[in-house]
Formats: structure tokens, sequence, C-alpha cells
């Protein structure tokens, strides 16, 4: 008889399914870094407003009844930091997925400890190359940008087009999100324009001063600002001081209106004026969007959820926007979420995203990492960005 009982006890402890880490009948938690101090600090509003976005859909009833915990940790913009906090977050808190965490070079630096751990890395606040080719090695790594190696060729077929005797000078940052600008922008000029200059930086770097001097003694005409947002406000504050006055493109990471009013109070609004760049989320400072349903939503969840927040600071509205994504992928992945189905609805993403501008879909398959491959070109007048043209396609 006690043999049965202990024969039927296994049985059933076995049939058990074992719980998912960082789920509860109750939860769901996923992590992630963000530089919420250091020489990144900008981009904090991507880890508060994504935040924000959990907090309103918790307030719906969450996801099939269970409330998202987003722990955010602060990193510094320290790769080092990056991998000790990863680590917590998998090791102690037992986080079902790493999400929104923000930096290339520090997403490249967790990933293999986190496919290791088949953990999904999920929606990485960068678009390198390395996240959407090297999928077949890595497929627990996805990012969420466009690629920057598609953006640099976006500038450099419409200065190809438009200003094909451009003498170009470009300021990057050491990285692989820098190098794969810089890589993309000379596939798009295919020889049209000549880059004359180009300069590095380190994020450790107190100026750049010396970088700016040097392009602008190339004679260039052009600057290309493939710099994160307190080095791109550096290369418009170094171009005024040195009474350069070059046509600007500047990457996407860095357009937030708010850092680009300081861009244009640091220096002048002659120097900021007609700057080009990409987005693909609607612009929620501008008049264009303030009867947009989603941007109304925008502002009623920073209300609400981050009172002292400011609407300008469009990095919040970022975080809104992947986290989104984020929200529909936990969807599909059912209302018992393991790391295995988080990741097979991840990779077959088919979402409008009401965030995101009208036509550019989240759309993803296991041979297919890359979730944006549509932008539109953006020109700052005023204290705005406006788009012009048509989608264009923004893969590398």
């Amino acid at each position: 008889m006690i043999g049965r009982l202990a024969a039927a006890a296994a049985v059933i402890t076995f049939a058990a399914p074992a719980a998912s880490p960082g789920v509860t009948p109750t939860t769901i938690t996923i992590g992630g870094t963000v530089p919420l101090s250091g020489p990144a600090a900008a981009y904090a509003s991507v880890g508060r407003g994504a935040d924000a976005y959990f907090r309103y859909v918790n307030s719906k009833g969450g996801v099939f009844g269970r409330k998202i915990v987003y722990k955010y940790l602060d990193d510094e913009f320290d790769v080092a930091k990056t991998i000790t906090l990863t680590r917590q977050l998998v090791e102690q808190d037992q986080v079902l997925a790493i999400f929104n965490s923000v930096g290339t070079e520090h997403a490249l630096a967790i990933r293999s400890y986190l496919n290791d751990r088949k953990v999904p890395q999920l929606f990485v606040g960068s678009g390198v190359s390395k996240l959407a080719t090297e999928h077949t090695k890595y497929p627990w790594s996805m990012g969420y940008l466009p690629s920057f190696a598609g953006e640099g060729a976006i500038y450099g077929r419409y200065v190809a087009t438009h200003r094909p005797r451009s003498r170009i000078a470009v300021l990057y940052e050491n990285s692989d999100f820098g190098k794969d600008m810089l890589n993309g922008l000379r596939r798009g000029l295919g020889g049209k324009a000549k880059v004359v200059g180009t300069q590095a930086y380190e994020i450790t770097d107190a100026d750049v001063s010396s970088q700016m001097a040097r392009l602008k003694s190339t004679g260039a005409d052009t600057l290309m600002l493939f710099a994160t947002p307190k080095f791109a406000i550096f290369g418009y504050v170094g171009a005024f001081r040195l009474g350069w006055h070059p046509h600007v493109y500047v990457t996407s990471v860095s357009i937030s209106p708010d850092i680009m009013k300081i861009a244009r109070v640091a220096s002048s609004r002659k120097e900021v004026a007609g700057s080009i760049s990409i987005a693909f989320v609607k612009d929620p400072t501008s008049k264009t969007w303030a009867k947009d349903k989603t941007v109304r939503l925008y502002r009623s969840i920073l209300q609400r959820f981050l009172p002292d927040a400011k609407p300008d600071d469009v990095f919040n509205y970022y975080g809104m926007a992947v986290a989104y994504t984020m929200v529909d992928t936990l969807r599909h992945a059912g209302r018992d979420p393991t790391r295995a189905g988080v990741l097979k609805a991840a990779t077959h993403l088919d979402e409008t995203n009401p965030f995101l501008l009208p036509g550019i879909r989240i759309k993803t398959s296991p041979q297919d990492y890359l979730p944006m491959d549509r932008v539109k070109l953006a020109r700052y007048q005023g204290d705005h960005w406006q788009f012009f043209g048509r989608l264009v396609n923004a893969r590398g």
C-alpha cells in the first residue's frame, strides 16, 4: 500500500508543470538595464516610459489577469555593470525575459550569457546588424530599432540623389553602432559623394572639440552626427563655435525634441535648422498628431503614472511603443507563458503598433529578426521634426 502511494505521488509530482521563471499566478516579471545616470542618461526615459505603459496595462487587468512587473536597473551605460546587473535579474530576480535594455555594446556583451541559459533578450534598444544577421547563432536575442546600417544607407542615398557633390564629414561613436552607421552611409552613397573625413569618439570622452576641428579642416559642407544625444549636442555646439555651418544629418537615436532644443539653445537656431534624420514613431509634440488617439493616450498615461515627466521627452513615447510590442508578445505567448513560448511569440509577430507612423509594422519570423524595416525621412524646422516623402526601406 505504501509503495503504491509513493508511486502515485511520484507520478503526480512528475506530471505537475514546473513554474516558469518570472511567472506566478498573479504576476509576470521582466527586466532590463537602462542608463538612469551616466553619459547616456538621456535614455532613462526609455525605461520610465515603458514602465508607465505597463502600469496602464495593469490597471486594465494586465495580461490574462497577471500584472507585469518591470525591473529596470541603472547600468550607467557601463558594459561591466550591464553584465553584472543582467546576471542579477536572471539569477536572483528570476525574470521571464530581458526586455528593452539600452545600448549596442551592452546588448552584445550579454547575449552569449542569455542564449546559453535560453533567456529571451527581446526588443533591445539597438539596430546593430549583428542582432539581426547572427540570429541563427543567438536565437534568443532580438533588437527593436531599425537597422543602423540601413539608416546610414538612407542618408547616403539621399545625399547621392539630392547633393551628389557633397563633401561629407562624419563624427561617429567608436562602437558597432557608429561603425554600422558609417558603413551603411558609404554603401548608400555608391561613390556619388565623397567622405572627406571621419572622426571617432569614445563614450568616456569629455568633449569632441578636437574631432570637430579636424572635421572642419577637411572643407566638408555636410556633417553626419552618428552619435548618442550627449555627443550629438557636442557636435552641434562644436560646429557653432568653429563658425562652421555644414548641412547636418543626425541619427534617429538622438532626435527627441527636448534634445534638439538643448542643441538649438546651446549653439544657434541656424546650426540646427534643416537637420535631417529618420523617424518611425509619431511625434507627440507636433500639432500634426495633437488629436491622434494614441498620442492622447500617451499624454494621459504620463499624467496618471509619470506626472513629473516632460511630454516633449519623446524617449518616454518610444518606451511606450516598445512596451506595447512586449505586451502583444506576452499575450501571444498564451495564458501560461514560458521562456520558449515568449520567444516563439516574439518571432511570429505581425503587429500594427499604434505608436508608430502609419504604414510601419512590427513583423518578425524565425528567419527575420529585424522588427522594423521601413521609416520616414524627417527635417527639423522651427522646433519640430517634419516628415517628408514616402516610407523608405531601412534594411541594411
